[in-house]
């Protein structure tokens, strides 16, 4: 009788979320100042369109506290416990927020992923698998905690304008890139985005070097889950990268899925990243 939610920006795929029965509640993203709720009522291809076709601007907005309690509400009385995964507090006020409305119940828990896309995926998913095995709520929360350390996550950018139009780089940074055909990964560490390696040439490229170095030789994974996650990224190149993800280690599970509108706004089309746990 436990209940597992998740903030939108997990990116688990439906058939996940429908399996284990994961409730999800939408980010906002703002176009125009008309707001819309992230994966239900605006697509990744929306965005590309609007961003990429259109040059609006899109920006994204945080669940505030109302929402949450109306949220929380629905599940409170016919569960022993809720317990939500939001994104990362260093990248949304989602988490503070949870936590004021998550005060109005008694058994509402709030977990910080310091994370987001299928980083904070990976625990909704454990969380779900753990509820399912009958592990009750204090020992879900002890064991999700010990795992949000052990995240990686990283994803390689093809353009950088997306990440110019929302604020988070200069037009010097955007040309030198394009000119040089520079392709930046991004990391999270301790719960903060970082750049990391700077890959130079075709994507198809940077991304075989990206996974490569990801993986290779690297005795600290937990081989148990991979998520490849993109953004409109064509199939062709998705199964390049789960072809190289094979050279370098034998998975239990890799699981594709799509970068929700939330992670699109800023990573723009073809983005592409690896999310799995370290031991």
């Amino acid at each position: 009788m436990i209940k597992i939610t998740a903030d939108s920006t997990c990116d688990l795929p439906a058939a996940i979320i429908e399996e284990l029965n994961i409730g999800v509640i939408p980010l906002h993203i703002l176009i125009d100042k008309k707001s819309f709720r992230d994966g239900a009522e605006i697509t990744q291809q929306d965005i590309f369109k609007y961003v990429g076709e259109e040059n609006r601007k899109c920006t994204t907005a945080a669940i505030n506290v109302y929402e949450y309690e109306e949220f929380f509400s629905l599940f409170s009385a016919e569960f022993e416990a809720i317990i939500h995964i939001t994104v990362g507090s260093d990248f949304s006020s989602c988490y503070q927020n949870a936590v004021l409305a998550a005060e109005k119940f008694s058994n509402v828990y709030i977990i910080d992923s310091k994370n987001f896309s299928a980083g904070s995926g990976h625990l909704a998913y454990d969380a779900a698998l753990m509820a399912k095995d009958g592990q009750n709520a204090r020992k879900i929360i002890q064991n999700l905690k010990a795992i949000v350390p052990k995240l990686d996550t990283s994803f390689v950018l093809d353009r950088l304008d997306y990440l110019k139009k929302g604020g988070r780089c200069s037009n010097v940074e955007v040309l030198a890139a394009a000119l040089l055909k520079i392709k930046p990964s991004i990391e999270v560490k301790d719960g903060k985005m970082a750049i990391g390696k700077k890959y130079r040439g075709p994507l198809l490229r940077c991304l075989e070097k990206y996974v490569q170095e990801r993986l290779e030789n690297n005795n600290l994974i937990d081989y148990s889950r991979l998520f490849i996650t993109h953004a409109m990224c064509p199939p062709e190149i998705v199964e390049k990268v789960k072809a190289w993800v094979a050279e370098y280690g034998t998975f239990d599970e890799i699981i594709e899925t799509y970068a929700g509108t939330t992670l699109s706004v800023h990573s723009g089309p073809y983005a592409l990243g690896l999310f799995y746990k370290r031991k």
